[in-house]
């Protein structure tokens, strides 16, 4: 036998081992996570000794954190259905678990670049011609594979970015969860605002439609002006129109919450309930830790990270790409006698490819991957400050919220008792029907105000636990 294939084979083995320890070698810039602003305390948190529990720590994604089912805070066992089922019926929520799917698909794509590849090939040809050409037969079976080396760490780099691109979309797909959690729960307490404030309106009408038939029997005494009964007509109507109006909006909300939970809006009612005005006391201490915990930051950083991968696979261009392929096989004229000793091929090759003349193209596609990651940090760094301001903005409003209700609670009891007392001055004839009609409207706007600021300390609450990432825990847990 030939002893030429063994000594090359050991030959090419000793190559493949060198450029296994030399792939050692990456080319693309070491990973550092961007610097953001980092303020020791949030500036709107009620007390001093809240703005010191809040310090700040050094930002690291811990969006994999358990949030827990935050909205049983509000302590509505309706929500708690309803936003248990947004996981498996809201179609964002579908979307992004099916890219969060495929981007884990790629990365075992990408991982599979790593290793050697082998195939399996069969071959049978018979061939002639016209004269003396004799007619033949040739069989082939052989088994190849090949091989790239990760000399200049091209195919990691590749792996790294697919792999920061799937964290990212893991952190998308927690933000798709939050939003429309976040969503559901506000257009229900909407919703539960809007059947609150029609029953305001249907008790305010009653009322308004009892005024009317008293000034109608001082009208039909001729006490009353002709005035009098058609401001009272007036006023009857327009609250009338406002329960219509509200029946639409109620109408809307529904709607939409049928399409957060996947549901086709003509097949889902909710009907009007008791509402339950329960605002959760959201620490407005929460350590700072928390912000890390944003599913947007989170995607942002790792958005940086892939950016940051791309760089190193444009810099391998600069390198020579290297293949290792090897084959065995048999090939003979018979069938009976193919896979005889006598009969076996094998070949084994190492290439090597270098541009040495591409018109700055590789230079343009690395400045290009140096953009892309600082525009990637750029977003990073804004999409920090935005939250940072989210943060703020909430625990501002739920502060003024919080205020606001007790000064509407104060006015609106003050305006019911200017009405009793002007629609008893009316009745002894001591003042016109046109002050009784503004002090109506004065106390029918107090009281929706009331149940406005109900609600708005609801959302608000909300949109504060979103802009901390979600549910939370305390340390001690």
């Amino acid at each position: 036998m030939n002893n030429t294939a063994p000594s090359f084979r050991y030959t090419l083995i000793a190559m493949a081992a060198m450029l296994t320890l030399a792939s050692g070698c990456a080319v693309g810039p070491a990973y550092q996570l961007p610097s953001t602003p980092q303020p020791s305390a949030y500036k709107e948190t009620a007390s001093q000794a809240e703005k010191v529990a809040a310090g700040w720590t050094a930002a690291a994604p811990a969006d994999t954190l358990e949030r827990g089912p935050w909205w049983q805070l509000f302590g509505d066992p309706l929500l708690d259905q309803m936003a248990d089922s947004i996981e498996v019926s809201n179609q964002n929520v579908a979307a992004a678990v099916a890219n969060y799917a495929q981007a884990r698909a790629l990365v075992e794509q990408q991982r599979a670049s790593l290793f050697p590849s082998a195939t399996l090939n069969g071959s049978a040809n018979r061939s002639g011609g016209g004269g003396d050409t004799p007619t033949g037969n040739q069989y082939r079976a052989n088994i190849g594979g090949s091989w790239e080396p990760d000399v200049w760490g091209k195919l990691r780099a590749g792996t790294n970015n697919a792999k920061a691109s799937m964290q990212a979309s893991a952190a998308e797909l927690a933000a798709a969860r939050l939003s429309a959690q976040g969503e559901l729960a506000t257009n229900y307490f909407s919703l539960r605002q809007t059947d609150a404030q029609k029953a305001l309106l249907d008790a305010t009408t009653e009322g308004y439609a009892r005024v009317l038939q008293i000034t109608q029997n001082r009208f039909d005494a001729g006490i009353a002006a002709k005035s009098d009964l058609l401001q009272a007509q007036t006023q009857l109507a327009n609250a009338r129109i406002d329960q219509v109006t509200l029946g639409r909006q109620r109408a809307t909300l529904e709607h939409a919450i049928a399409v957060l939970l996947g549901k086709a809006a003509s097949d889902f009612t909710l009907p009007p309930a008791p509402w339950k005005v329960v605002v959760p006391d959201v620490p407005t201490g929460v350590p700072s830790t928390l912000l890390q915990r944003r599913p947007d930051i989170a995607a942002a950083e790792r958005r940086v990270a892939a950016a940051n991968e791309q760089i190193g696979v444009a810099r391998s261009a600069y390198f020579p790409s290297l293949n290792l392929t090897g084959a065995f096989g048999y090939g003979s004229s018979s069938t009976g006698g193919l896979f005889n000793a006598s009969n076996n091929l094998w070949s084994l090759g190492l290439s090597a490819a270098q541009t040495l003349f591409d018109a700055g193209a590789t230079k343009a596609r690395v400045s290009g991957a140096e953009a892309q990651r600082d525009a990637a940090i750029a977003q990073y760094r804004q999409t920090v400050l935005s939250a940072f301001a989210d943060v703020e903005n909430q625990l501002a409003a739920t502060r003024a919220l919080a205020q606001q209700q007790d000064l509407r609670k104060i006015a609106s009891e003050a305006a019911d008792q200017v009405e009793a007392q002007m629609l008893n001055r009316y009745r002894a004839g001591q003042v016109g029907y046109s002050d009784v009609v503004t002090a109506q409207n004065t106390a029918l706007a107090a009281r929706r105000a009331l149940v406005q600021s109900q609600a708005d300390r609801q959302t608000t609450a909300v949109a504060l636990i979103q802009s901390l990432g979600g549910g939370w825990h305390a340390a001690s847990e």
